[in-house]
């Protein structure tokens, strides 16, 4: 079994880390530590220019993991758009899908994502993934909360709604520890 974790994205460079290599961000390095200890194989790239993603350059890189039955998925915010449009497009078979705070709605608020959203929901999809797992909270951005039930209701899956954990960054949860998402990931 192997774990692929996509990050979100910044809404300007200054909040990017630029040059390196591994996502150190909210929290990404407590779930890969936790994976890793029991003998699960982690990548948590850090994908190029999060500030205004590049679907194809993201995909270059993404696509350098090993994906098959035993992969589960783990996206954040605009990393589940990557996912969902990258597993609409490829209908490769995955084990889980997880999607965290997902963001997957095209709007003028934040046009820099445009390349990562700009994809239609495959229905089909439901067959590429054993297990769908949504998070979200109830005080995070209203595009969010709408991306959760949207896909939801075209993919089904299980939602799960948490109170106060706004977009589940450091700054929000004031932990990096994200014990639901290590047990989603492992049961």
């Amino acid at each position: 079994m192997n774990c692929i974790i996509i990050h979100g994205s910044n809404s300007d460079e200054k909040g990017a880390k630029i040059g390196g290599v591994e996502n150190t961000r909210h929290w990404h390095p407590w779930l890969k530590r936790q994976l890793e200890e029991k003998g699960i194989k982690v990548s948590g790239e850090l994908y190029p220019f999060d500030w205004k993603p590049d679907y194809k350059q993201w995909k270059n890189i993404f696509e350098k993991n090993k994906i098959d039955e035993n992969t589960i998925l783990v996206g954040h915010s605009a990393g589940c758009a990557f996912l969902l449009r990258w597993l609409s497009e490829k209908k490769r078979k995955v084990r889980k899908l997880i999607l965290v705070a997902p963001y997957i709605i095209d709007s003028p608020k934040a046009p820099f994502l445009s390349d990562l959203v700009n994809f239609e929901i495959n229905k089909d999809i439901k067959n590429c993934f054993d297990v769908l797992i949504i998070f979200y909270s109830d005080n995070d951005n209203k595009d969010i909360i709408d991306s959760a039930v949207l896909i939801n209701k075209k993919l089904g899956g299980k939602i799960i709604r948490f109170k106060d954990r706004g977009h589940f960054t450091l700054k929000d949860m004031k932990t990096e520890k994200f014990p639901e998402l290590l047990d989603a990931i492992l049961k």
